[in-house]
């Protein structure tokens, strides 16, 4: 049986992502790869990343699989309907059945199927995805509905869903990231060309056990299970010794969720002397001095603390369960232990108002991180607050042509104030940043003031629209 995994992700299509140049092998159809491999099926893998949907095109025609199996998100949701599109069009693919998985697959099962998916895999994807290739190869018997996690249409087109499948208990039960599969080097050079350092992605847990309102849970629920500290410093020898890797980026949501795993990691690496500089997200309330520093100790550089907002109010609203305070005094400690702190920062939620997002400012220029990345507000359907913003849309764009992102929403203000307020916050911080070397920065300072406060004017006049 011709297996074949992809994702749908076209590097060269995103203006923005080529810009910032940060781009990562896709794990989760790696993770299937070598699990498919590990039970005796063998699997090509096409990264689409470096590639292109014509070549993905020649490649499905050339080789013919019996299976695609697609990686399906947010971002790649239009190409996937893309790629089905093409497969179904083609004669010599008309054996080939098309297996989606992944994040946007669980709140959009019928549209999928509509336009034409075979199966859909909910939930975590190699044990069904191994039965479900078992049971296309004629080596399972039973029927489809003895599959826990899938969905398809049955004889006479209606919907089937099977139960949930029971969560992995043993993370490490799994074999490591088929990475051989995909040319890594392509990676590294990108991010070697762009950034001067380059960066490998590893994983340690799956699920995350917080219940923010924006945040999809749509694959992994809301769950926390780990591998071992030893599990994963073997991976961290194994890529020291097969790639020239410059630094780790976990893709945890929480890396010091378990105080205990952060000690057992810790000592781990110490001992095996492993040391690889590497870059995280986490909470501030799962950090204290002993976290840091065991941070500091097992090589991390830089650290992500997420806060979204400086408003307390907003954070409440969002479910956060954290304390402004402690991420402003979380951002201070890591920075005096030498580590970068980097936070996220959200404009546009539900409630928001112009005092919270001058909160925010406050909030940044008084915890003074390293990095921000800012954003505004949208909803991914099967959240709360999809749920909580859904009957005041102000968009109806076709479902096969647009994503979530796309969605706007009855806000405190138009779109076009957030945008503003994103630009004055940018500046604003700019301008923070160099006060602090007032000398060298003399004659940026009152351009980049000038430029907060014309944004600031402008936020202003589209305040007022609203009131007229």
């Amino acid at each position: 049986m011709k297996i074949l995994l992809t994702h749908g992700y076209f590097l060269e299509e995103d203006e923005k992502e080529k810009t910032i140049m940060r781009p990562y092998v896709p794990l989760g159809i790696l993770y299937i790869s070598a699990y498919l491999e590990q039970q005796g099926y063998d699997n090509d893998v096409f990264d689409s990343t470096f590639s292109s949907f014509e070549r993905l095109c020649a490649f499905l025609l050339e080789n013919r699989p019996d299976v695609v199996g697609i990686y399906t998100n947010l971002m790649t949701k239009l190409n996937v309907l893309r790629i089905i599109r093409f497969v179904k069009s083609q004669e010599s693919l008309k054996a080939t059945r098309i297996v989606l998985g992944g994040p946007e697959t669980r709140n959009h099962i019928v549209k999928f199927l509509e336009h034409r998916a075979d199966f859909i895999v909910l939930g975590e994807g190699e044990q069904t995805m191994l039965e479900l290739v078992q049971w296309l190869d004629g080596r399972r018997e039973g029927s489809l509905s003895a599959i826990d996690g899938i969905a398809y249409l049955d004889s006479e087109g209606g919907m089937r869903q099977n139960r949930e499948r029971a969560k992995l208990k043993n993370y490490d039960e799994l074999p490591m990231p088929n990475r051989q599969k995909v040319d890594l080097q392509l990676y590294l050079d990108a991010w070697k060309k762009h950034h001067g350092t380059n960066t490998i992605s590893v994983s340690t847990m799956r699920g995350c056990p917080y219940s923010c309102k924006w945040c999809s849970r749509a694959v992994y629920g809301q769950s926390y299970r780990r591998r071992s500290a030893v599990s994963v410093v073997d991976e961290i020898a194994w890529i020291k010794e097969h790639y020239d890797v410059d630094s780790l980026w976990f893709v945890d949501d929480v890396f010091t969720v378990s105080h205990k795993w952060m000690e057992e990691f810790t000592d781990e690496i110490k001992r095996r002397r492993l040391m690889i500089p590497y870059e995280c997200i986490t909470r501030a309330d799962r950090m204290n001095e002993t976290v840091i520093r065991q941070l500091q100790e097992s090589g991390c550089f830089r650290v992500w603390i997420g806060a979204e907002s400086g408003s307390q109010k907003v954070i409440d609203l969002m479910d956060r369960r954290v304390e402004i305070q402690q991420v402003q005094d979380m951002i201070r400690l890591a920075k005096r232990f030498g580590i970068q702190a980097g936070t996220f920062i959200m404009v546009g939620y539900p409630g928001e108002t112009k005092e919270d997002i001058y909160a925010t400012v406050h909030h940044l220029k008084a915890s003074d991180p390293d990095l921000f990345t800012i954003t505004v507000a949208y909803p991914i359907k099967g959240t709360p607050l999809y749920a909580e913003v859904e009957d005041r849309f102000l968009t109806n764009l076709p479902w096969e042509s647009s994503t979530d992102r796309d969605i706007d929403f009855g806000r405190t203000y138009n779109r076009k104030y957030y945008d503003l307020a994103i630009s004055m916050i940018n500046h604003e911080m700019r301008y923070h940043k160099a006060l602090k070397k007032p000398v060298s920065n003399l004659l940026r300072l009152p351009g980049l003031k000038l430029r907060s406060v014309l944004a600031q004017s402008a936020m202003l006049l589209e305040e007022r629209k609203k009131v007229d």
